[in-house]
């Protein structure tokens, strides 16, 4: 499995801590940056890990900034993609067995390492459960069709 992953200046700190955690799972990772602590705008980084999952260089996508909640509106904005910020790993699971999210995203102001790792890994072991929630997907699909 491959994994691309970015943040901006604000999840600099917490996006290698997840690597490291993706690594010791076995994933490749494809790191879309940023690589330093220099204030920078996160729709760049959406923007790069939601363009690598939509085009099959990665299977999923990881994103962090200061809540989730910009970076994954970012990705959102690219065809085929569906991003969930979340903040526990409940909502993790429930996003990919009923929603098949292809990307997680986080916030570094939010959480801590220990909490982000276990909603990764939540995230990562669920499977989508299909059935009356392709439906609900297609329809999503369809939205963004029109």
């Amino acid at each position: 499995m491959k994994i691309a992953i970015g943040c901006d200046h604000v999840g600099f700190i917490l996006k290698p801590l997840i690597i490291s955690h993706l690594k010791n799972r076995g994933v490749d990772i494809i790191d879309k940056g940023t690589h330093s602590e220099s204030r920078t705008d996160y729709p760049i980084y959406a923007e790069a890990v939601a363009r690598a999952v939509a085009s099959g260089e990665a299977d999923l996508g990881i994103l962090i900034c200061g809540s989730g909640i910009g970076i994954s509106i970012a990705a959102n904005k690219v065809h085929g993609i569906r991003a969930v910020v979340c903040s526990e790993p409940y909502s993790a699971k429930l996003s990919r067995q009923h929603n098949n999210t292809n990307i997680l995203a986080f916030g570094s102001r939010v959480i801590g390492a220990e909490l982000a790792k276990m909603i990764v890994d939540e995230w990562l072991n669920a499977e989508f459960e299909g059935e009356r929630h392709q439906t609900r997907v297609n329809m999503i699909t369809q939205l963004e069709e029109e």
